[in-house]
């Protein structure tokens, strides 16, 4: 048994006989659950429309919304999503994106309010999917669908507008809650209640939260650019820009 279903398990081996309820039960169960997996918080979509960002309309597909029942997952994303900016967004390396449901509490705190329901435009919102912890290349199974980690996400123009913010890009970038992007590896579908389960490391062990660094702080840093570029799973578009960084430091 893995423990990841060992986890799936408890319900069935626990010993509830010291609860005086069968709810206090379940609340620790839910609990133990979300301190030891990576779990969905809310499975969202949503195509793109005009949107009021106070006061400026904008066309975008930023807004999803959560679902409530399985969705399809194509090599290019979800059935029933969609991306206005095909330039910047979509495509099969950046096919599903994810962001960590933890960050909302600093994110509530910095901008002083209740955010929405994939608030950064994110199809998975998912409990602790920390920046520090994921790998570029890292595999994962949700569902009957295998994803793979391509590159951090980097947030946007429209990102900022929605939340009426004009440094609000600067602020993600210095948090370096970005979340990121996956690659799907085998379509499926996926479920709102489904469980984020590692399949297995990248072996080149180069976290979301290292590429974020070098990208945006230490650009000069040829050793950490070309240990981002060692990660075979990096997507092209961010390859593409490794690679301009370190023909700038060939040239210095």
């Amino acid at each position: 048994m893995t423990p990841l279903h060992f986890l799936l398990a408890l319900p069935r081996i626990l010993d509830y006989s010291h609860y005086s309820h069968y709810g206090e039960a379940e609340s620790f169960y839910l609990s133990f659950l979300r301190k030891h997996t990576m779990h969905l918080i809310s499975l969202n979509i949503g195509i793109p429309k005009a949107e009021n960002f106070h006061g400026h309309e904008v066309v975008t597909g930023l807004c999803k919304l959560p679902v409530h029942t399985s969705l399809t997952l194509t090599k290019t994303g979800f059935a029933g999503d969609g991306v206005q900016d095909k330039k910047h967004h979509g495509g099969e390396d950046k096919a599903v994106c994810a962001y960590n449901g933890d960050h909302y509490a600093h994110w509530e705190r910095v901008l002083n309010e209740k955010l929405p329901p994939a608030a950064f435009g994110e199809n998975l919102t998912v409990a602790g999917l920390s920046e520090e912890k994921v790998h570029l290349g890292d595999i994962f199974r949700l569902g009957t669908a295998v994803l793979q980690v391509s590159q951090p996400r980097q947030p946007c123009k429209t990102l900022a507008a929605r939340y009426g913010r004009n440094d609000f890009v600067k602020l993600v970038v210095d948090a370096g809650y970005t979340g990121n992007y996956c690659r799907v590896l085998d379509p499926g579908t996926i479920a709102p209640d489904d469980v984020l389960e590692l399949v297995r490391h990248d072996t080149h062990r180069v976290t979301i939260a290292f590429a974020n660094r070098i990208l945006h702080h230490d650009r000069k840093n040829r050793t950490g650019i070309e240990t981002v570029l060692s990660v075979p799973a990096l997507s092209s578009s961010w390859r593409k820009s490794f690679q301009e960084l370190l023909e700038n430091c060939a040239a210095v």
